[in-house]
C-alpha cells in the first residue's frame, strides 16, 4: 500500500510539469486537476491503510470543491478569451 502512495506522489510530481511549462492556461488547468484527483486517491489510500472513515468524507469534499473550482476557472478563463477577442 505504501509502494502506491509513493506511486501517486511520484505522478503529481510529473504532472507539475504541465503546470509550470504548459503552453496554454487550458493545459496548466488539466494538470490541476490531474494533481487533484491523485490527492484523492491519496486521501482514499489513506483511509484504507489506517482505517478510518472520516478521510473519506475530506476525499468527497475536496473532490467537489475542486470539481466547482475548475468549472469557475475555466469559465472565467472562456469569458475572459471572448472579452479579448471583441477588442
Amino acid at each position: 500500500m505504501r509502494i502506491v502512495l509513493w506511486i501517486m506522489l511520484g505522478l503529481m510530481a510529473l504532472y507539475l510539469i504541465p503546470v509550470i511549462k504548459g503552453p496554454s492556461r487550458w493545459d496548466r488547468l488539466l494538470g490541476m486537476n490531474l494533481i487533484s484527483t491523485k490527492v484523492i486517491v491519496i486521501i482514499i489510500l489513506f483511509a484504507s491503510l489506517y482505517n478510518t472513515a472520516y478521510f473519506l468524507d475530506f476525499a468527497i469534499i475536496y473532490a467537489l470543491s475542486g470539481f466547482i473550482g475548475t468549472i469557475f476557472i475555466a469559465l472565467f478563463l472562456a469569458q475572459r478569451k471572448r472579452r479579448e477577442g471583441e477588442k
